[in-house]
């Protein structure tokens, strides 16, 4: 602890070599922080970012007096770094255009849905653990009526497990379409 404490002065004081011995032994632990993540957003650079950020508050940070004050404080710098990340990578929609587009009523007729298809989704969607069964019911049912946090408490589900589980049912769905030669982004697959 002793040694932190030394560390931590040199990297306040400005010290880069200090900083860089420590960076070397946090990056693996802020690197398994961000694992979840991964699939979402550039990871390098949002590690990049987070040690950035940390260099830059680090004369005014004050350890909490528990083991690894500074590298917990990556850690939450990270994830919201991360998190800001994906808050920006949101496509945005544009209101008006889909207005525009439900009021001319000639433009606006779905295709009929396709039965094969369907038969594969209900086959995919009866192959999934219960849980995530159950939160992708409960999301697909509410048409978005609802708020998350309202389909989460009828599972008795806290709303980070509630949503865990619609991205595991999502995931599972389509690698099971997958498998049968469905992919979402272009149709069924040779």
């Amino acid at each position: 602890m002793e040694d932190e404490a030394l560390q931590l002065r040199g990297i306040q004081a400005g010290d880069a070599a200090a900083f860089g011995a420590w960076m070397g032994e946090a990056e693996r632990p802020v690197r398994l922080a961000l694992a979840r993540y991964c699939e979402q957003v550039d990871v390098e650079a949002v590690l990049q970012e987070a040690f950035l950020r940390v260099w830059q508050v680090a004369p005014r940070f004050v350890p909490d007096g528990q083991p690894h004050a500074l590298l917990r404080f990556a850690v939450r710098t990270a994830r919201n770094a991360a998190l800001t990340e994906l808050r920006r990578a949101r496509p945005t929609v544009d209101l008006q255009a889909v207005l525009a587009e439900v009021e001319d009523r000639e433009a606006f007729r779905p295709e009929p849905p396709d039965p094969l298809l369907r038969a594969a989704l209900l086959r995919c969607r009866d192959q999934l653990p219960a849980q995530p069964a159950a939160a992708l019911q409960q999301r697909l049912g509410s048409a978005g009526r609802e708020p998350d946090v309202a389909l989460a408490a009828r599972l008795s589900m806290r709303l980070n497990t509630f949503l865990q589980n619609v991205t595991r049912a999502r995931k599972l769905l389509r690698d099971c379409l997958a498998r049968a030669g469905i992919t979402l982004e272009g149709g069924v697959s040779p």
